[in-house]
């Protein structure tokens, strides 16, 4: 569960910075790195180590490992406790002791890499996707990009706007599955609908395999309508 795991460096970056650090602390000492595929790794089958190095909020980690060892037949560890380092920078939202994922939290915003090149797309209009699952903030960062001069789209809107009885999908998905998802006004419940697709992958694909489409192509006349307001 850590913040922002797209951020987060690759293994073998991670174990480079660390082994510089460790030799750098004292370089007589011999360093095993393994990854961990589990909570406990090495920790509970290694009948050589002797000693666990935890903090406060790990130390119930550690004891969870000396369970484990009992139960394989191992000694127990010696848990010894160290205090974190504190970050007297840290902002209201971030970890109070100096943390990766506040350095992660620090990186949003920031281009890590230069935007791919793509001959086949043109240069303006520039066209940003927000994507995310519900409460993840899409609406609060649309506003911030609308104030600063973008052309909103709104994906959902366009979703309803299919469905209406003016709308370019709504004769296909009529025809597709049946008078019965109609309201007495003749639009579509979309209700019955869902109901109709919802675990039924068949369905489904025939659903979005008509409404995908026609809302790529009204995604594109207002990228167009975009860039004819410049």
């Amino acid at each position: 569960d850590k913040v922002l795991t797209e951020l987060i460096e690759p293994y073998e970056l991670r174990v480079a910075k660390l082994r510089e650090f460790l030799e750098d602390v004292k370089p007589s000492l011999r360093y095993d790195i393994v990854p961990l595929a589990d909570p406990y790794g090495p920790s509970v089958t290694d009948p050589d180590l002797q000693c666990l190095v935890v903090s406060e909020e790990t130390h119930r980690g550690g004891e969870a490992v000396n369970k484990k060892r009992l139960e394989n037949g191992l000694p127990k560890l010696a848990l010894y406790e160290i205090l974190l380092m504190k970050d007297p920078d840290h902002s209201q939202n971030e970890e109070e002791k100096i943390s990766s994922s506040s350095l992660r939290q620090r990186l949003l915003g920031t281009l890590l890499r230069p935007p791919r090149q793509d001959p086949t797309l043109p240069s303006r209009p520039y066209v940003i996707g927000l994507t995310g699952g519900t409460g993840s903030g899409k609406t609060a960062i649309a506003k911030l990009l609308g104030h600063l001069g973008a052309f909103l789209i709104d994906a959902d809107k366009l979703g309803h706007a299919v469905y209406v009885p003016s709308g370019p999908a709504y004769e296909q998905v009529v025809a597709a599955f049946g008078a019965e998802i109609l309201n007495e006004d003749g639009t579509i419940n979309r209700k019955v609908l869902g109901a109709k697709v919802f675990g039924n992958q068949e369905r489904l694909k025939s659903l979005t395999d008509i409404v995908w489409p026609e809302m790529a192509r009204m995604v594109k006349e207002q990228i167009g309508e975009a860039d004819a307001q410049g």
